[in-house]
């Protein structure tokens, strides 16, 4: 569709290195501790929520296998940067291979067009659950469930493929071909090229746009929808219960989407780079741990499986 062979050209350069955050050995520890505390808390996070959707068969819904599967996505994304972000505040700069940086842009991209897709699934749940409550069971199947994850991941997994072989395609250049980011995104890695590159932004801004402009117009429409649903209600401890089931996920893709369509849709600039890295670090630490925060506080279903299953381990731990 938009590449040719996923080969990597083999006449630019064979390894990148990343910007320092700070030079400074005290900023550097503090900074090494503050994103190892929010990786493990997104770890801890995440798995507790997979952990007692698969555990918990009150959970068995498609509300929470869709919400166990963003929850390993999440674990997945953040694995995927987090580590070796944290070997490269300390010391000297640690080189990335071509290769190397090629594989991280790529499952980077899968997992967060992925993401992306599967809020807008999470949404469409949604509106089925509460415009039609009757059918929801039969609308719903597993099948369709399952269905649906499977073609988002391989849509993102071809959209993704796609995108990374092209830009690998390209010869790079640059005295210290350092990457003004702290991973191999799309957009950092597109001002090495020694080429021309307008074919290659207008196909990241197709992909950019079936990425978030499709699922966020999608997501949209479900909850102009849903919120017509709600203001029929007559109840107003129903329209409460409503409008907190549904505010939790909008928090979610109003973050996502935001920052995503600031790094990836507008108009590149060396004005914007250093804005690039902070808007990342909202969706590689801010999203990711927001995801069990919200949907655990703010979940009566999930609060109480969890805390059914920490007294039952200390029941079991006190025999």
């Amino acid at each position: 569709m938009f590449a040719r062979s996923p080969v990597l050209n083999q006449s630019g350069p064979t390894e990148f290195v990343f910007r320092v955050f700070t030079a400074v050995p005290e900023f550097q520890a503090l900074l090494f501790l503050l994103f190892l505390l929010l990786y493990l808390m997104i770890l801890c996070g995440n798995t507790a929520i997979i952990w007692v959707v698969c555990t918990h068969s009150s959970l068995r819904t498609p509300m929470y296998f869709f919400l166990s599967n963003l929850s390993f996505i999440e674990i997945s994304y953040t694995t995927v940067v987090v580590p070796l972000m944290l070997s490269n505040i300390f010391g000297a700069r640690k080189p990335i291979s071509l290769a190397g940086c090629g594989a991280q842009m790529f499952f980077f991209v899968t997992l967060g067009s992925a993401d992306c897709f599967l809020l807008a699934i999470m949404a469409y749940d949604r509106y089925v659950a509460i415009c039609h409550p009757l059918h929801y069971t039969l609308i719903m199947t597993q099948k369709l469930c399952i269905q649906m994850v499977g073609c988002a991941v391989t849509l993102a997994l071809y959209l993704s493929l796609q995108l990374t072989s092209l830009i690998f395609t390209l010869p790079f250049c640059g005295r210290l071909r350092e990457i003004n980011h702290f991973l191999c995104d799309v957009p950092p890695v597109l001002r090495l090229a020694c080429a021309d590159i307008h074919v290659h932004q207008a196909v990241l801004y197709v992909v950019s746009i079936l990425v978030l402009i499709v699922p966020f117009i999608l997501i949209s429409v479900s909850y102009l929808f849903i919120t017509l649903a709600i203001l029929r209600i007559r109840s107003a401890e129903g329209r409460r219960r409503a409008f907190s089931t549904c505010s939790s996920h909008l928090i979610v893709v109003l973050l996502q989407y935001g920052f995503c369509a600031l790094v990836y849709l507008r108009p590149q600039s060396s004005s914007s780079v250093d804005e690039d890295r902070q808007f990342a670090l909202i969706y590689t630490f801010v999203t990711p741990l927001l995801n069990p925060l919200i949907y655990t506080l703010r979940n009566k279903d999930v609060k109480g499986a969890l805390r059914s299953a920490i007294i039952s381990k200390a029941a079991l731990g006190s025999d």
